[in-house]
């Protein structure tokens, strides 16, 4: 069953954890007066808010964090260093406990003048910004990258390393994604609802505290300690997919403290929850209708020979797996139902590499009554182990998005009536990605943000990046993110796959590199061709 998520499943630690779009990839906003932080917001001209920045100076009472001293270790991982960093667990009341944060850090190789620390983050909201330094970022970034700066990542607060947030057994996730998320009556309705129910209630029951304190704003503001803890004057960083949420709402946060931002796959932050489903829905559409389009021209397409054709019989294969799962090989007895098939899909949609994979996975289902290529797939978005364990990543994913927005929908109805909008925007997916978008209903936590503006006026040039096929964070959202940073370089990548840098494309590489280097922003508008 699909939260909303945005990085690429973790086929390999270039794409850090990664989370599907079902729900939508809610964007945090400033607390409502609440806890979560101390920035307000202003009514922009178009009626959505705008988040403020913090006041330049450090409050006393945070002193502490600021000026802690880490202690690096040795991590298993060579090469890399890992310590962990504390934050209040409640911005407003900073005396009254504190969270402790995952950090590892890979230090600058040279030749040349060191240039400082670069944070990275892969996205989610939930993927594991440690695991994507010590697998991906920190020994496959560009050399002349690696060699100038300490290439450093936190978990961010409910994540991975960092206390994370819990909510479901192996078991009963595995349930969970086995859930029909087309219901055809009242009876398979009232099983989705519950299931959202008993997700929600698990991660109620087991972190209480926690899933009150993991917004986006309050993961920008721990990043802040960290640059502070780092010896950093500024904040470099790269951050994809909703790692360039994060990277905006620091930049908005902290404008004065903005060094080389790089948004890679970015997300609008001024979109309400159901726009940014709908929108995300589309995104898959034309992830998919390029997969279609080549497929066809494959002797391997097991779908058609048109695109058509391509898309006709997938929704056929859909119909019948939600009629009758089918063996899938594996020793917990998991059948390939719709539900998996279809997150399997939409996994291989992220990236253009993985479309041989889906291609063959597709043929063992239709022609050979296996599913154990999708529900490979669909276990590579979802985390799972082959021992039946999950990684934390769709507990905080639903986490983070829940608080940083206001569900979509609160009602089966609501869903009802949104099916047409969904419908239309995706026929292969719409109706299974309206359906999750019900998620956050249930929720035990009280959403602490709303859709906003980010402007980050006085902050340095930030490069927004975005990919014109990308499913996950479609075009339009990276536009809609540098019309409104004040500072904003918009890049384009005309391509496919979610994100862009390090996918292949000279042009893009070199730019982010010449930036990230030499501090020379590209100039607005730019574009670069897929190769």
């Amino acid at each position: 069953m699909h939260t909303r998520r945005t990085s690429r499943p973790n086929r390999s630690l270039r794409t850090g954890g990664a989370l599907l779009a079902a729900a939508a990839l809610l964007v945090s906003a400033c607390s409502s007066g609440g806890s979560s932080t101390a920035a307000t917001a202003a009514t922009a001209a178009d009626g959505a808010s705008a988040l403020d920045a913090l006041p330049q100076a450090t409050p006393a009472a945070l002193a502490p964090f600021y000026e802690q001293k880490l202690t690096w270790r040795n991590c298993d991982i060579p090469g890399f260093q890992c310590a962990t960093m504390k934050a209040p667990l409640d911005y407003a009341k900073p005396t009254e406990g504190d969270v402790r944060l995952a950090v590892s850090r890979k230090k600058a190789t040279g030749p040349g003048k060191r240039l400082g620390s670069l944070l990275v983050n892969p996205g989610g909201p939930g993927g594991s910004a440690v695991g994507y330094v010590q697998g991906y970022a920190g020994i496959e970034y560009p050399a002349q990258v690696r060699a100038r700066y300490d290439m450093v990542a936190v978990d961010p607060r409910g994540v991975a390393g960092s206390e994370p947030i819990r909510c479901l057994t192996g078991r009963q996730m595995d349930t969970y994604t086995q859930t029909d998320l087309t219901p055809d009556d009242q009876g398979e309705e009232t099983r989705l609802v519950a299931a959202y129910k008993r997700f929600a209630e698990g991660c109620g029951a087991r972190s209480p505290k926690l899933l009150r304190h993991v917004s986006t704003v309050e993961a920008a503001r721990d990043m802040d300690i960290l640059r502070a803890v780092l010896g950093d004057e500024k904040l470099t960083y790269v951050g994809a997919s909703y790692g360039t949420f994060l990277g905006a709402t620091y930049a908005g946060l902290f404008p004065e403290r903005v060094g080389r931002l790089v948004l890679d796959g970015a997300l609008d932050p001024s979109l309400p929850a159901d726009r940014l489903n709908q929108e995300q829905t589309a995104g898959f559409e034309t992830a998919f209708e390029a997969f279609a389009k080549d497929c066809a021209r494959r002797k391997d397409c097991p779908l058609g020979r048109t695109p058509a054709q391509v898309r006709k019989n997938l929704r056929a294969l859909f119909e019948r797996l939600d009629a009758k799962p089918i063996p899938a090989g594996d020793a917990g007895g998991r059948k390939l139902g719709e539900s998996l098939a279809t997150t399997g899909v939409i996994a291989a949609m992220y990236d253009e590499g993985a479309w041989p994979q889906l291609r063959q996975a597709l043929t063992e289902a239709l022609r050979r009554n296996d599913g154990a290529g999708l529900l490979a797939l669909s276990d590579s978005y979802y985390e799972r182990a082959p021992d039946g364990s999950y990684s934390n990543l769709m507990y905080a994913n639903a986490a983070v998005n829940c608080l940083d927005l206001p569900p979509a929908y609160t009602t089966p109805g609501q869903v009802e009536q949104a099916l047409p909008a969904f419908e239309k925007a995706s026929p292969v997916f719409g109706r299974a990605l309206a359906w999750a978008s019900l998620n956050c209903a249930y929720w035990p936590v009280r959403p602490t943000g709303g859709p906003h503006r980010i402007e980050a006026k006085g902050a340095a040039p930030i490069v927004v990046v975005g990919t014109t096929r990308d499913p996950a964070t479609p075009y339009r959202w990276a536009r809609g993110l540098a019309s409104q940073l004040s500072s904003a370089r918009l890049l384009t990548y005309d391509g496919d796959g979610h994100t862009a840098y390090g996918r292949g494309s000279t042009c893009i590489d070199s730019t982010i590199n010449t930036y990230l280097l030499h501090g020379t922003p590209p100039t607005n508008g730019k574009r670069c061709s897929q190769p």
